[in-house]
């Protein structure tokens, strides 16, 4: 009897920041389901040690695993991370390679807008960045994808998201508004897309105690107040988000796209 091979099997994913937290629960569970990684994370050598970790566990569930230590938000980086992807990967059977985009980028600026002190408030360059690298990427890494081909019918894309869109944290401003920006980029993608047979989705995972989260000010007592209010008395953990999007990543979902896709165990609706 003939083995069946699993719908994902031999394709690509794209983690963008698959080092830690979101991308690498993710990156480990499309390889399970048979998917290689190309990964893109940008980590200092006192890091890089987890990395490797990640990279052996995805090779150790057979599979490839392509990472880049660079910083995903450069334009010059993001073409030589897809240059040498064409020149090792090619296509898949004549097919895009790349079934998977997560976009799950968590660098910004934590600084209130007004303070007293001037050096103390964001600045214009903190602002444009954190737009830059944690809303506005995804719409560049989604271009060079289509265009070159890399990504077609079947593809599903995915951007990290969370409450703090919507809802207020001293600090959080900028990361806030690159939030909800994020959200728009994927509602417009959808539009765009849709006739190329590609899904895009944003993920808001609840309160998850990740090495992102651990440098917002604050962060223990945010920990503290998800637990309390969640239906399920538990934060919501790396895995319960890969889970997810291993499912979404099915060919039977693809007439799901352009939601805004909570995976908190209930938790954004409890006030």
């Amino acid at each position: 009897m003939a083995t069946q091979t699993q719908p994902l099997e031999g394709t690509w994913a794209l983690i963008l920041g698959a080092s830690s937290g979101f991308g690498e629960a993710v990156s480990l569970e499309l390889a399970g389901l048979g998917m290689h990684i190309l990964g893109v994370h940008l980590d200092r050598k006192s890091t890089m040690a987890n990395v490797d970790r990640v990279v052996d566990a995805i090779k150790g569930k057979g599979r490839e695993a392509l990472f880049f230590n660079v910083n995903a938000a450069d334009p010059d980086k993001r073409r030589e991370v897809l240059d040498a992807f064409q020149a090792r990967a090619g296509g898949t059977g004549g097919k895009p390679p790349i079934r998977v985009l997560l976009h799950s980028l968590a660098f910004g600026t934590l600084k209130p807008f007004i303070t007293e002190s001037e050096p103390e408030s964001l600045t214009k360059a903190q602002m444009d960045m954190t737009l830059d690298v944690m809303a506005n990427s995804l719409v560049y890494w989604t271009q060079d994808l289509v265009r070159r081909k890399l990504m077609g019918s079947g593809g599903r894309i995915f951007a990290m998201t969370s409450a703090g869109g919507a809802r207020v944290w001293k600090t959080y401003g900028a990361v806030s508004s690159a939030k909800s920006a994020l959200e728009s980029h994927v509602r417009q993608l959808t539009l765009e897309l849709g006739p190329l047979g590609i899904t895009v989705n944003a993920v808001m995972a609840g309160v998850t105690d990740t090495p992102a989260l651990r440098k917002i000010p604050g962060s223990d007592r945010m920990l503290q107040m998800a637990q309390a209010k969640n239906p399920s008395g538990r934060l919501t953990t790396p895995q319960d988000v890969a889970d997810a999007i291993g499912l979404l990543a099915h060919p039977k979902a693809q007439w799901l796209t352009g939601n805004v896709v909570c995976v908190d165990g209930g938790e954004f609706v409890v006030d």
